[in-house]
């Protein structure tokens, strides 16, 4: 049996990069557990100390439920170097599609998330190799690829 993950982001603001992941993957904010009015107050009831918790939504999740849970943990240091991990977003069509088609539809996924709050960072594309791609950031310079 696989092992259940989720997949965890460090950041100085997890309400601004939930909103904006949520907008990138199609998934939405985790609503509280059931009985609660909000994510501080079930918190709370966990024991938490209510200064030390900020309310808000931090995770999104895939509406389908399939895909992992993202949580955004609030650290207090900056990004400073690049990501060792970061997340590839099939956005192109696959390799069946035509080259041309992929770029369209990489390109038009870029302009849409950078409209979100996202930064394009570099083009993947070199004449004569069958793949098309661009190297964005999110809102706090997270690197992930459109591909």
């Amino acid at each position: 049996m696989a092992t259940r993950m989720q997949v965890t982001i460090d950041c100085a603001d997890p309400g601004r990069l939930a909103r904006f992941w949520a907008t990138a993957l199609g998934y939405r904010l985790e609503e509280p557990p059931d009985g609660f009015a909000s994510w501080q107050e079930y918190w709370v009831s966990r024991g938490l100390p209510p200064e030390e918790v900020e309310d808000g939504y931090d995770s999104i999740v895939d509406p389908d439920g399939v895909g992992p849970r993202v949580w955004f943990q609030p650290v207090p240091e900056a990004k400073v170097v690049k990501n060792r991990v970061h997340l590839d977003l099939d956005v192109g069509g696959g390799r069946t599609a035509p080259l041309a088609e992929r770029r369209r539809r990489v390109d038009a996924e870029a302009d849409r998330l950078v409209a979100a709050g996202a930064t394009r960072f570099r083009v993947l594309s070199e004449e004569g190799v069958d793949h098309y791609g661009v190297v964005m950031q999110d809102p706090e310079g997270n690197e992930f690829c459109l591909h």
